[in-house]
């Protein structure tokens, strides 16, 4: 019966060939954004499951008190690694890790490369369990000039020769041994680097590291727990660890907590103390449109299939009347319907070959088809069979239904099933205008952050890595000096590290008036003379530093707007502040800038004079000649005063961009995906407008004998169908602006959602909707009608 089944499905299928073609490529686009979609959800859902017992592993995160609220970040005291592992039970090894802001330049002969590297303990690389091409885990950073290369940092630096027992320069300051070299890490891991160092020659290079007390939060740690371990309970004794070690932080709620290592990439949101989301909720978000992009490739098959009602019919009453049972004719259809999902599932397979390179770059991700896993064959075969079931299922419950007699005397189906295939068409617009409201608001959203002012221009504007010579103030001070005669800048100032990254906080600051119960946190940075001039920021009262106020070096600060709020000062000018009981004077308060995030309230933050421990030389770009000349002159300027680096120049402009890299996937893949959803649905309003065509063949027919015309006859076909838009529209805007102010909730500045984005969808979906159907109820309309009724 099979061999039958299967005979007659692919004689059925070659017969009606135009039908085929339609149905599989429905099929297949929407196989294909599922399978791009679902290969995205699970890149992201990967992270860091790749490593050896991922689920032992975890990461130290601190709650403490912060402007009122509860904070949380991945910055722990240096001394928590070591006291835990001494005094908790439960945990098998632990690591301090840190990550200098920027790069350090390390260089073999001619080959100079800025490389990120992970300062660690040993025991670091015994937790995540590297794969070492040369060298040993167990004494690879036994000694403090020890180094471990990736493979590709290995091939940069020494060719294809074995690096090992070579030596490469820090920093152009001392030689470093390479003791092991690793394979490259996967994309989609968490902790990313190119060279590991120990943990001892970051305590040489920084002899504070060993006298930091339990208030100095600057490094991340990593711990591995012993396999009967139960994280709460280590989470129990961890609360109060820090505050009995040093009682005075106990104001500030300094809680210690793990979070594991698979989650950070995803669970990255903390609001008072508790997880609340973060990449998870797009993941979600993009596993939903899959579904729903499926979904409607499904439906457009059903109402195709149902359309065709009429000239599968007569083949079913004479089945029926031959003895075929109903189970065999559902059978016979739901094989079809399989046949149909296998054909359109290799051709989405090509598809995503031939578009996963561009995927790739468009959201700037690796993403890798792994043909060896169980799982990805799993999907493949599970999609295949639950597009194959799901759009099959209704055409063969509805078509085995017919009666043999009623059909071989020319039935053609129930208003129930019209009323059905109807709805299916709502549900599909209903998606796709959801999407199409969705797209617009992310727009509009993107838009509106990347207009809106950020206190600052960054137009024009880059940075430079102080390194090297430019350690020495007085050689960064005749630099400076050199570019601005040459007109290749206008001001120019030394800033704590790269503009659009965070920076340091202190509880240490206190102002008059500060209540004794108030421990709020404040940013601060270090800068150098013409700050506000160089990065484009208002001064809102006094002044920025400058070098005709000798107090200005070490007496004098800034205040942000934030800043002046928290300490609710009157008039912040000639107030004297104290940090680290140190008196300061306030010279100047400027306006709230935005470069570290976007969408969310200033941060109260100080500015300090001190350029010997700023990390970056912000210049202000010459607008008056072009960019190409002033990057050619400061290039040739850093080659003159620091001839051993590499003039790296970054724009900041490129490092905002980089903020708004969820929001501009989202618009992406609503834009690409939805745009998709929407042709599908107007494949599945033709199969419905082929039905009511077939359905309504006689009226139309009877109608034009009667004197009816082209236009009469076009309003009638094309108001149902209008109807249908009409009540998908009511149905998607409320759920659309649901989702779409639930989602802007997570800004502090956004858009306010009005009817605009609403009218665009309802009009764009009736436009597409009209367009669509009148290609076939033209052709009614314009058909002979003695054609139709030359046989009544």
């Amino acid at each position: 019966m099979f061999k039958l089944n299967l005979k007659i499905a692919l004689r059925n299928l070659w017969k009606n060939k135009g039908f085929s073609l339609i149905n599989i490529g429905g099929l297949a686009i929407g196989l294909t954004c599922s399978l791009m979609l679902l290969l995205y959800v699970n890149y992201e859902w990967s992270f860091d499951k790749q490593l050896k017992n991922f689920d032992k592993i975890y990461l130290a995160k601190l709650n403490l008190k912060f402007n009122g609220n509860i904070a949380t970040t991945g910055a722990v005291p240096y001394k928590l690694t070591g006291a835990v592992m001494e005094e908790i039970p439960g945990i098998k090894r632990a690591s301090r890790f840190y990550v200098h802001h920027g790069s350090k330049l390390f260089s073999k002969g001619e080959n100079k490369f800025k490389l990120k590297s992970l300062y660690v303990d040993p025991s670091f690389i015994q937790i995540l369990r590297y794969n070492f091409l040369y060298g040993n885990e167990g004494s690879a950073l036994s000694k403090p000039n020890s180094l471990i290369l990736t493979a590709s940092t290995a091939k940069k630096l020494f060719g294809t020769e074995n690096p090992i027992g070579k030596s490469v320069k820090w920093d152009n300051l001392k030689e470093l041994q390479v003791t092991g070299v690793i394979e490259d890490l996967p994309k989609n891991q968490s902790i990313q680097f190119e060279i590991l160092q120990p943990w001892a020659f970051f305590e040489q290079i920084d002899s504070s590291v060993k006298t930091s007390g339990w208030g100095s939060i600057d490094c991340a740690a990593l711990f591995e727990l012993k396999d009967n371990a139960s994280v709460e309970q280590i989470n129990g004794l961890l609360k109060n660890f820090v505050v009995n070690k040093e009682p005075e932080l106990k104001s500030y709620i300094y809680e210690p907590f793990l979070f594991p290592l698979s989650k950070i990439h995803l669970y990255s949101q903390f609001e008072n103390g508790k997880v609340v989301g973060g990449g998870i909720d797009q993941v979600k978000l993009f596993a939903f449109l899959a579904l729903c992009v499926l979904l409607v490739a499904c439906i457009n098959y059903m109402n195709l299939s149902t359309a065709r009602s009429e000239k599968r019919a007569r083949e079913v009453g004479v089945r029926k009347a031959l003895g075929s049972s109903r189970q065999t004719i559902m059978g016979q259809f739901i094989l079809e319907s399989l046949m149909l999902s296998l054909f359109s599932m290799m051709i989405a397979f090509a598809l995503v070959e031939v578009s996963l390179p561009y995927f790739n770059n468009l959201l700037a991700v690796t993403i890798e088809i792994n043909y060896s896993s169980y799982l990805f064959w799993t999907v493949i075969i599970g999609l295949i069979l639950i597009t194959g079931l799901l759009a099959g299922s209704y055409p063969a419950f509805y078509l085995s239904s017919f009666i043999p007699v009623k059909v071989l005397k020319g039935f053609k189906g129930s208003i129930g099933t019209l009323s059905f295939r109807r709805a299916l068409v709502v549900l599909q617009f209903s998606l796709s205008v959801c999407m199409i409201i969705s797209a617009i608001v992310v727009y509009n959203q993107i838009q509106f952050l990347k207009n809106r002012p950020l206190g600052f221009d960054q137009n024009n504007m880059v940075q430079l890595d102080l390194e090297g010579a430019f350690k020495d103030p007085s050689k960064t001070e005749i630099f400076k000096k050199e570019l601005l005669q040459a007109g290749a800048i206008v001001a120019a100032s030394e800033f704590a590290s790269p503009f659009t990254e965070g920076g340091t906080i202190t509880g240490d600051v206190s102002w008059p008036g500060k209540p004794a119960t108030d421990r709020s946190i404040i940013n601060y940075r270090s800068t150098g003379f013409a700050f506000t001039n160089t990065i484009g920021a208002k001064v809102l009262a006094g002044r920025d530093f400058s070098p005709q106020f000798s107090a200005d070096t070490n007496t004098s600060v800034l205040l942000n707007e934030s800043a002046v709020k928290l300490m609710n000062l009157k008039k912040p000018v000639g107030t004297i502040i104290h940090w680290d009981n140190e008196p300061l004077k306030i010279v100047g308060v400027i306006q709230d800038y935005f470069s570290e995030r976007l969408g969310k309230i200033g941060e109260p933050t100080l500015f300090y004079y001190n350029v010997k421990t700023s990390g970056v030389l912000l210049l202000r770009l010459n607008p008056n000649q072009s960019l190409t000349t002033s990057i050619e002159q400061i290039k040739r300027s850093t080659q003159k005063f620091n001839s051993a680096y590499p003039a790296e120049i970054t724009f900041v402009s490129e490092g905002m961009q980089t903020k708004l890299q969820s929001e501009r996937l989202l618009s992406i893949l609503s834009n690409v995906f939805g745009g998709f959803a929407i042709f599908i649905s107007c494949l599945g309003l033709l199969g419905l407008a082929l039905y009511m065509a077939e359905q309504r063949s006689k009226e139309i027919s009877i109608r034009k004998v009667l004197g009816a015309g082209l236009s009469d006859i076009l309003v009638l076909l094309n108001k149902d169908f209008m109807k249908l838009v009409v009540i998908a529209n009511v149905i998607a805007i409320p759920i659309a602006y649901i989702l779409m102010t639930n989602w802007l909730k997570k800004y502090d500045y956004k858009i306010d959602v009005n009817y605009l984005p609403f009218l665009l969808a309802v009009v764009a979906s009736i436009l597409i909707a009209l367009l669509t159907v009148s290609l076939q109820t033209f052709k009614v309309a314009k058909a002979n009608a003695v054609d139709a009724l030359k046989y009544e």
